[in-house]
């Protein structure tokens, strides 16, 4: 039996002592006498037989206290359940026209459109949203905890089918509007994953920590993949760096994954406990009344005062 938490009308339980006075009354009572023949005969009395009689004789008032019991809504605690919190993750790709550059078996899109697409399996759970960007943001998949979008993606969006207005590397730009996207979703942790493999201009003149500032004032982590030759940006390691996140760069293709992978072991999702909720909790105490109604019932075959 769970320990009880509360009752749904804890009013009733006042009427707990029409039972109690029944039962004072019971043991204090006197009665009225009545002379048989067999008082008069020499013998000790059997106090342990009186007490036995009291005993039954309370069965029925115990029978009412937890008719009472019952009627004032027993409550009990459930144990609280834990759940995965979850996480807002916004891909940002960038589809300039560099990232048709060689890479691995392919270009630098189709692998780390790869990657993001091994990355959603480990992240089961948490909502993603998809960003392209060049010159021009385009959010092509909502936050959404359905990934099917996502796989559907690669063909369409790869640089090779872009219009030339696309071409260029805006990563300022595209994070201000990732920013946008994760701030309307108020439940659960935030974290845009950028893909890039280029140096992007909107980023010089401290316009890295002013976006770094906004990001981490919404409690936006950005994650960096750098996917190119060369060092990463230091203007994309300082915003990194000042939300929380990391900047990565891949020295090979099977490199990715295992990028995404520390991405995923740096940001593990956390996991909450819900407040534990009262359930109703009937069944035992109506079982216990039943015994002793039944057990009442078989006092009144032996155990009573008169014998007929």
């Amino acid at each position: 039996m769970d320990v009880l938490a509360s009752f749904r009308h804890p009013w009733v339980l006042f009427l707990m002592v029409i039972p109690a006075a029944l039962v004072l009354w019971t043991w204090r009572r006197r009665g009225r006498a009545l002379v048989l023949p067999v008082d008069h005969a020499q013998g000790a009395r059997n106090s342990g037989i009186r007490h036995l009689l009291r005993l039954a004789e309370c069965l029925p008032a115990v029978v009412l206290a937890l008719a009472l019991f019952v009627l004032a809504g027993p409550q009990s605690w459930a144990e609280p359940r834990s759940k995965r919190a979850l996480t807002n993750i916004q891909v940002c790709v960038d589809v300039s026209g560099s990232m048709m550059a060689k890479f691995g078996a392919g270009d630098r899109y189709d692998a780390a459109m790869e990657a993001i697409n091994t990355f959603l399996d480990r992240r089961e759970g948490d909502a993603f949203g998809l960003t392209f960007f060049g010159n021009s943001v385009l959010h092509w998949v909502p936050l959404t905890n359905d990934i099917s979008a996502f796989r559907c993606a690669p063909p369409f969006m790869h640089p090779r089918n872009l219009p030339g207005w696309f071409g260029g590397t805006e990563i300022g730009k595209a994070l201000r509007a990732c920013r946008k996207e994760l701030v309307q979703r108020s439940e659960g942790d935030r974290m845009i994953v950028l893909v890039s493999d280029g140096y992007s201009s909107d980023l010089s003149g401290g316009a890295d920590e002013e976006i770094a500032r906004e990001l981490a004032a919404d409690g936006i982590k950005m994650f960096s993949v750098h996917i190119a030759e060369g060092q990463i940006p230091d203007e994309v390691i300082r915003i990194a760096s000042l939300t929380g996140g990391e900047a990565f760069k891949p020295d090979e293709a099977d490199g990715l994954d295992r990028i995404f992978a520390s991405i995923d072991a740096m940001a593990k999702a956390r996991i909450e406990k819900s407040q534990a909720e009262a359930s109703d909790d009937y069944l035992t105490w109506c079982l216990v009344a039943l015994a002793v109604l039944l057990l009442a019932l078989a006092a009144l075959f032996g155990l009573r005062y008169t014998p007929w």
